[in-house]
């Protein structure tokens, strides 16, 4: 499929610069064609003006005064000779009457006398059917102009002279066509191997472009296969226990309660995870296609932070797993130790740590989507924790920093978990991707989506996310949101 549309994308864009060319080509021909011609018919006026003045024109009667004239031929015409080069031009002087008296061609020309100041091509003749050596007008004599720098085709030039009212004869000038032809042909074929080369180099050019503005497509296709592939599995592995667990119950002509009982809270259990799992992938194919109507308005990020740690206090307490959030100056180290918590602590183990600032509160204070950054440390705190073993740990440190245009917030989400393999950061944002695959199927894990949906909620909030992480040490993600006034999002 991709081979046939970069064909097709190189063929089209060939195409179209093929037409292109041959347009510009033409152009160019025609201009260089009627450049040639105005140059033969500047020479022929140029030689018909030479002649005309040199006419010796008398009276007929040297006695009689005011009596008819006449042009003086000898006189005339003494110093045109004719000549043997294929080029030269050719004179002709006709009587009042149209007949030929002096020319300086070896044979006379087959065409008639026609007037003409602007210039005119003409065919003078050819070669017999009867072959080589026969003439058309039935001399054995050859032709004037061989074949075949010209076929007898002529440019010429007729002005009638007069004097007065009175016409004394008409001058015809002949130049050879093949001056026009000649170098026409030569730079036709000169066009024609340039637009060929061109052409072939426009192909090769376009078929490698193609395959330039075809490899995102490719690679956008890769991906959307394997979403695609990975979201049946992730859809169609809890649906095949579910339909198990209904058949089952069905089949039991005598169900028992508790039996039953089990076999709808398998159901709900999976339920739930196909309802986390279509919001996900809803909120994801919004996101990517632009549609997501952010409502910005001013957030206090650490109060915010302070509800999500509340939300995670069941699961935590739990695995005793204590959570504290501590709140740093701007652009300076704890002033406590993150290990000092307030005297409420929280139902479960969790607690908050909350460093004394100097500063304003609204220092925490940006123009966010309220809802998406509760998802997003929501995600990132929930992977924290089911991912660190019981009795450890969950820090999160809130800070102002500056950055260019500005300031910015700047969360870090520290767990003591399991940690990362260094190989698999890089893909920890692809969606469905897993660090230990033999996880998915467990009835706790996610569907590879959490961190997928954090870098999405980052980007559209203009903001950074990393990660950083060391196996069986921990995991650090780093998420730093810029300040922005109210209504700018």
């Amino acid at each position: 499929m991709f081979q046939a549309t970069r064909r097709r994308l190189a063929l089209w864009y060939t195409t179209i610069t093929a037409i292109l060319l041959l347009f510009f080509a033409s152009g160019v021909y025609l201009y260089v064609r009627s450049t040639l011609i105005e140059r033969v018919d500047d020479t022929l006026n140029h030689v018909v003006e030479v002649v005309r003045r040199s006419l010796v024109i008398e009276p007929i009667d040297p006695h009689s005064e005011g009596g008819p004239l006449r042009v003086n031929i000898e006189a005339s015409f003494r110093g045109n000779q004719a000549t043997t080069e294929d080029d030269r031009i050719d004179i002709e002087w006709f009587s009042p009457t149209g007949e030929l008296i002096w020319s300086t061609l070896e044979q006379p020309l087959n065409v008639p006398l026609h007037p003409n100041s602007n210039g005119e091509t003409v065919r003078a003749g050819r070669w017999g059917s009867g072959g080589v050596g026969e003439w058309e007008s039935g001399r054995d004599h050859p032709p004037i102009y061989p074949s075949p720098q010209n076929s007898l085709v002529l440019r010429q030039i007729t002005q009638r002279i007069e004097v007065g009212h009175s016409v004394l004869g008409y001058l015809r000038v002949s130049h050879p066509w093949f001056e026009v032809t000649k170098p026409s042909r030569e730079f036709f074929v000169d066009l024609a191997l340039g637009i060929g080369a061109m052409v072939a180099a426009v192909g090769a050019i376009g078929w490698f472009l193609s395959g330039l503005a075809m490899e995102p497509v490719r690679e956008s296709y890769q991906r959307l296969k394997q979403f695609t592939a990975d979201a049946s599995h992730e859809l169609r592995s809890p649906i095949a226990v579910i339909q198990t667990n209904v058949q089952v119950a069905l089949a039991d002509p005598d169900p028992d309660p508790q039996s039953l009982l089990q076999h709808l809270r398998v159901v709900e259990r999976l339920t739930r995870r196909l309802g986390r799992l279509v919001d996900d992938l809803l909120f994801l194919a919004r996101q990517d296609s632009g549609i997501v109507q952010s409502r910005w308005r001013a957030i206090a990020l650490d109060k915010l932070l302070q509800e999500v740690i509340e939300e995670q206090q069941t699961l935590s307490a739990e695995k005793g797993i204590q959570i504290t959030l501590t709140v740093l100056p701007p652009n300076s180290i704890p002033a406590v130790s993150p290990s000092v918590f307030l005297d409420d602590q929280l139902d479960g183990g969790a607690a908050i740590a909350l460093v004394p600032s100097q500063s304003p509160s609204d220092l925490w204070t940006l123009t966010a989507d309220r809802d998406q950054l509760v998802r997003l440390f929501t995600n990132l705190v929930g992977n924290a924790v089911q991912y660190t073993p019981p009795q450890g740990q969950v820090s999160l440190e809130l800070q102002r920093v500056g950055r260019v245009g500005g300031y910015a917030l700047q969360v870090k989400v520290k767990d003591t978990g399991v940690g990362i393999p260094p190989d698999a950061i890089p893909h920890l944002f692809d969606r469905f991707y897993r660090v230990d695959p033999a996880r998915s199927q467990t009835s706790n894990s996610g569907s590879g989506l959490g961190l997928a949906i954090a870098q999405a909620i980052v980007q559209n909030h203009q903001g950074q996310i990393q990660v950083e992480s060391e196996l069986n040490q921990g995991t650090t993600v780093t998420v730093t949101l810029p300040q922005r006034e109210e209504g700018t999002g």
